[in-house]
């Protein structure tokens, strides 16, 4: 099968104009769930990004332990305290986090969640009882690695986003190359992969795959996969159709890289960076 490069061009017309008469509820709302003590980048980057990206209103989930350092640095992103356990979600989380899915458009697990019973039976929960498109990040896709079977049983659009070490946890083979591997997995699973890395390769559960063409090295930093998660996120949560939101904004978050790499160089750029730089890669496709 021929894969398709991901190009400014073939994504024309991928972000609607927004109308004149419209407010906030218009444009979705968003449940991230995210952090845990030592990680408290995480959140933020994915929030900041979600923001950024065009969603109306963002909730954010985070352990109780770290709710006054994520809160201090958030204006428009709401955060929220979930009960925790040694700096982790609780499992004593999972009623409040589905009350508020209910009335959410899209749902984001994983960024710097860590790694315990409780984060993985809030992962099972979530996957389990979402009617919601659902992306998968991180140390989502590390607490999906022991149950993968899961999958198969979800309700609802499922979005995973690993690097290839997560994508190999997740039992993906990369011995015939990534575009095959990529497809191979979502036939077995019927959902959605972005398999990340020079030249990120997106399968969707349709069998088509596109490979991406916008990137550069000076992304390869912890924070970016969280930044990506967070845009994905949103533009799901403005109901912009699934493969398009999730090919634009793999081409977008690799399209602010490029830009900062002109400005900054590679070495220098960093995720939080990447974040500020997203106006002006969003102003490029809103053009064409």
């Amino acid at each position: 099968m021929e894969i398709q490069a991901l190009t400014r061009e073939s994504l024309k017309g991928a972000l609607p104009v927004r109308r004149r008469e419209s407010s906030k509820g218009d444009y979705g709302r968003a449940l991230l769930i995210c952090g845990s003590v030592g990680y408290t980048g995480a959140p933020f980057l994915a929030a900041e990004a979600a923001v950024r990206s065009g969603a109306g209103l963002v909730f954010l989930g985070v352990p109780r332990d770290i709710y006054e350092i994520v809160a201090v640095k958030l204006n428009e992103a709401m955060p929220f305290p979930l009960p925790s356990e040694d700096g982790r979600l609780s499992s004593r989380s999972i009623e409040e986090i589905l009350r508020r899915l209910e009335k959410c458009d899209v749902c984001l697990v994983g960024p710097g969640l860590g790694r315990s019973q409780g984060v993985s039976e809030v992962v099972f929960e979530i996957i389990s009882k979402s009617r919601v498109p659902l992306v998968i990040d991180a140390d989502g896709i590390n607490a999906l690695s022991a149950n993968i079977n899961i999958l198969d049983e979800a309700a609802c659009p499922i979005i995973l986003t690993p690097h290839e070490g997560e994508f190999k946890r997740l039992g993906g083979d990369l011995s015939k190359g990534r575009e095959e591997g990529a497809l191979a997995f979502i036939r077995e699973h019927s959902c959605t992969l972005v398999l990340k890395g020079s030249g990120t390769v997106i399968a969707f559960s349709d069998g088509t795959a596109v490979r991406n063409t916008t990137g550069n090295p000076g992304m390869a930093k912890g924070g970016s996969g969280d930044v990506l998660a967070g845009m994905i996120t949103a533009l799901l949560a403005q109901r912009i159709p699934l493969k398009t939101a999730v090919s634009a904004a793999v081409w977008l978050h690799g399209r602010a890289g490029d830009i900062l790499r002109e400005e900054l160089g590679e070495y220098s750029m960093t995720p939080t960076d990447l974040v500020y730089a997203l106006p002006r890669a969003f102003k490029e496709l809103s053009a064409v």
